[in-house]
């Protein structure tokens, strides 16, 4: 098989890889496209290692046709059309997936594109519904700040949280991107030249939001928390502009704030797998009525990973790369 492997330079290079054969509760997915993510430029940077018994090659997303089935395997069959969260190894035109980290493909959704859903709904669902304490169905009254609203997982959390009656607000960089985020329904602010605080207290009547998702890290703590309402609820996902800030515990103690971090490439098989099965079960549908749509910036050929990583690292990208076998 085909798959783009990463050079002792952190590069991506074009290799000739044995096609592997899918263990016990693993499919086979000859890949239709693979989803380009922020974790996988961290990896060649050496900074988000694989799990145990994971492909080298990057590649956290991918959807295709199954092609193969390892033991005990019944959910699927061969010709099926799914997406589906990797452990890695998505660059490529064959990859392993566990059976139970595979979901078909939505309605009114195209095989390729549906490459980029993955990553991006078991991250938001996983974080605003399952640690943040969301409704899956009716978020009406309730008001949430999105930082990073042009990237993978901010297109799709605008319209999953509008699709369940949130109020949502959005933070992205220049008027063009701005324009883009309220079109999906969001207020967006442009964090360069505005003060996401301000507009979000003044927009909530000086309440602030219920919950923040931040990709942002350590830049954004303390702003964060002079956002937030009481008993609000700050879930950290990224850390794009540093790890490391000081935080006044008292804001924190006198409004009853809470404070999550999380990942999602290293959670644990059994973690994975029952949000997946909990995304199949609740947040599907909003796919399937066409009230989520996957946001593609490009698609490019597999080849070209190595400038598809150089426009995600510059910012040009709004919504998700794709990359074409």
């Amino acid at each position: 098989m085909r798959a783009m492997v990463i050079t002792p330079d952190g590069a991506l290079q074009d290799a000739e890889l044995p096609t592997p054969d899918p263990g016990p509760g693993q499919v086979l997915i000859e890949v239709a496209a693979a989803g380009v993510n922020r974790a996988d430029l961290l990896q060649l940077q050496g900074h988000h290692p694989p799990p145990d018994g994971a492909p080298d090659h990057p590649g956290l997303e991918a959807s295709g046709r199954v092609v193969a089935l390892g033991e005990g395997v019944t959910r699927w069959q061969v010709g099926d059309e799914v997406c589906a969260l990797l452990d890695g190894g998505g660059y490529a035109s064959h990859a392993l997936a566990w059976a139970d980290c595979v979901l078909r493909v939505p309605d009114g959704v195209s095989l390729v594109d549906a490459a980029g859903l993955p990553e991006a709904m078991a991250t938001l669902w996983s974080n605003l519904v399952g640690v943040a304490g969301l409704s899956a169905t009716d978020n009406t009254g309730r008001t949430v700040l999105v930082h990073g609203g042009s990237g993978g997982v901010g297109t799709t959390a605008i319209q999953v949280l509008r699709a369940t009656g949130a109020v949502v607000f959005t933070t992205a960089g220049g008027p063009e991107r701005v324009e883009r985020c309220h079109a999906l329904g969001a207020y967006a602010i442009d964090h360069r030249s505005e003060d996401f605080v301000q507009r979000v207290r003044e927009a909530t009547g000086e309440r602030g939001v219920d919950v923040i998702l931040d990709v942002v890290g350590a830049k954004y703590l303390q702003q964060n928390l002079a956002a937030l309402a009481p008993h609000g609820r700050l879930v950290v996902i990224g850390l794009q502009k540093g790890s490391t800030g000081e935080l006044d515990l008292s804001t924190v103690l006198s409004r009853w704030l809470s404070i999550h971090g999380t990942g999602l490439r290293r959670r644990p098989q059994q973690e994975k797998a029952a949000i997946m099965a909990d995304l199949c079960e609740r947040a599907w549908r909003y796919l399937d009525r066409g009230e989520v749509r996957p946001v593609v910036h490009d698609r490019l050929p597999l080849t070209e990973a190595n400038e598809a990583h150089r426009q995600l690292s510059a910012g040009e990208v709004f919504g998700k790369l794709l990359l074409i076998p």
